[in-house]
């Protein structure tokens, strides 16, 4: 499996298995929207606020994708002081995502007890929005930890040493983890309420089938580097 394949694929999984903040999120961005000013004088809401909840979905697409790259690059200067020990850390790494992938096929999530990180909330909707964007990885931790954790681990062991190559891990991850966020927006609040109601009815069943995936991208890449 392609780093950059595995790497959107952790990203969907961490995203669609969020029960904690993705029923949430339309309704904040409503909220945020309405910020940047209050209804006129016949109580009609105003063009920004029919029009922001759908596009600040970008501005939190920014935000992630942002803080994914400085993670990047703050792992890779990690990497960088630790590649004389690689070779040894790969198994401890792949073995860390095969007993986090057991964790979610057991119905276990040992991120659960972590206190909820707030993202800030500044005057400018989409300066909230691209804030909220940058703390949704850490927010997610008490709910889909297991995920956050394994992509981030097999993202400081991304590549071949290469900057670029890490960096482009952590983006892929960022776009599988943010297009649900812009996609959402767009769509009829109907029909918002019944996926996100689908996906907590179902909530069990997408953290199986995500423990699989984790399962397979750990033997994928221990097969890769030690078969």
């Amino acid at each position: 499996m392609s780093q950059f394949v595995e790497a959107f694929t952790l990203g969907n999984a961490a995203i669609l298995s969020n029960v904690c903040l993705l029923p949430l999120y339309p309704g904040l961005m409503v909220m945020l929207a309405g910020r940047n000013g209050s209804l006129d004088a016949v109580g009609e809401p105003t063009l920004w606020q029919r029009i922001a909840p759908k596009l600040l979905g970008f501005a939190v697409l920014a935000g992630i994708i942002t803080f994914m790259v400085v993670l990047g690059f703050l792992l890779h200067q990690v990497q960088r002081s630790v590649a004389s020990i690689l070779d040894w850390m790969l198994p401890l790494v792949y073995g860390l995502v095969i007993v986090l992938g057991v964790a979610m096929l057991a119905g276990r999530n040992p991120f659960a007890r972590l206190a909820t990180v707030n993202a800030p909330i500044v005057g400018s909707p989409v300066g909230s929005s691209y804030l909220y964007g940058m703390f949704l990885a850490p927010m997610t931790l008490p709910c889909t930890g297991p995920i956050i954790v394994s992509a981030f681990v097999l993202g400081g062991v991304a590549g071949t040493g290469a900057l670029v190559d890490q960096l482009w891990y952590f983006v892929a991850f960022a776009f599988g983890f943010g297009w649900p966020l812009v996609l959402l927006p767009f769509l009829a609040v109907p029909l918002q309420r019944r996926m996100t109601r689908w996906m907590a009815q179902h909530h069990r069943a997408i953290s199986v089938a995500s423990g699989v995936v984790m399962l397979a991208v750990a033997v994928l890449g221990l097969n890769a580097e030690f078969g």
